[in-house]
């Protein structure tokens, strides 16, 4: 008991900075209270004390405002940060070294007997707010995103965002390389063009980006062929784009001459 009590302590060190000493942890952090107890009140469950042991959960929920159902399959390392509001129900089964942040609930999608919420494989993190609903997986080492609604399996190492919850899929680093030299030889920089921010604006660009690159290779495998061919047909240089191809969002064009009055006129 006491190697799992050190356990779960030495895990919040890893994944809460604030965290300054074992003691603070020990008598500050409910998330572990609620982990410790219903521990506790599973145990009873699984003896058949079914009413003690929903009064032990009760008391947990009372003492730190996170519901988990004594019925509810929990591993090891399990880290509840903030936690307030978290509600995880009878048939779920957390794996190891799972993060839940707060507002989260692992719920169900039916009042059928049975298994009803879901499973969270090892390394899973939700984020503030999320909804994970019904009886599937969330796969090993998956994201999910602050405030989405999942009701699918979700794949091993995968992010789900939005509502309601859809797969993430991010450019190699091969691909990405590849758009932005061909976004530098348009002269422009791509918006949010990031890695770490799953715009969709983004990710449209990023395709433009690989189309026009699949359009280009295409022409010059055209013109090897002619070449080939016997054609004497020389492509010219593509001119390059200005900057004012791309204006910025607050410049406005000049239509006619009333625009180049000043602001001060108007």
């Amino acid at each position: 008991m006491f190697k799992g009590i050190r356990e779960d302590i030495q895990s919040v060190f890893r994944r809460d900075p604030a965290a300054r000493n074992a003691f603070e942890v020990l008598t500050c952090y409910p998330g572990l209270h609620a982990v410790w107890l219903h521990r506790l009140a599973h145990g009873l469950w699984v003896r058949n004390w079914k009413w003690l042991a929903r009064m032990v959960s009760n008391l947990g929920r009372w003492l730190t405002g996170i519901e988990i159902h004594p019925g509810a399959k929990i591993g090891r390392r399990f880290f509840i940060d903030h936690g307030m509001g978290i509600v995880i129900g009878e048939t779920a089964e957390v794996g190891d070294d799972v993060t839940l942040y707060q507002g989260v609930t692992l719920g169900g999608t039916s009042w059928n007997k049975g298994k009803r919420h879901p499973t969270l494989e090892d390394g899973v993190v939700v984020g503030a707010g999320a909804k994970v609903l019904g009886p599937f997986t969330v796969g090993a080492g998956a994201k999910i995103g602050s405030n989405a609604v999942v009701t699918k399996a979700v794949p091993a190492g995968a992010t789900a965002v939005g509502i309601p919850g859809r797969i993430i899929v991010k450019a190699t680093d091969e691909q990405e390389a590849k758009r932005q030299a061909l976004a530098e030889r348009f002269g422009f920089d791509a918006y949010g063009m990031s890695q770490d921010m799953p715009d969709p604006v983004a990710r449209s660009i990023g395709q433009i980006l690989d189309h026009l690159e699949a359009v280009e290779e295409r022409l010059e495998d055209m013109c090897d062929a002619m070449h080939r061919l016997g054609s004497d047909y020389q492509g010219k240089k593509l001119p390059e784009l200005p900057d004012t191809a791309f204006p910025c969002s607050d410049e406005r064009p000049l239509v006619d001459g009333n625009d180049s009055e000043s602001v001060a006129d108007k």
